[in-house]
């Protein structure tokens, strides 16, 4: 499994292209809630989990 680590106090911005399945869209839905700021989330599976 491939992870992003962050290290220092400065301020990030930009894109990060991740490959959608359904066991990877909640906890990706769930990380968008530590973000302060607007997150726009493409090519979701349509799962009921995701919609409800």
């Amino acid at each position: 499994m491939a992870f992003i680590e962050i290290n220092g106090g400065k301020q990030l911005s930009g894109e990060v292209n991740i490959q959608g399945s359904k066991n990877a869209v909640l906890p990706i839905l769930a990380a968008t809630v530590l973000i302060n700021g607007i997150v726009k989330l493409n090519n979701c599976p349509r799962i009921l989990d995701v919609f409800h």
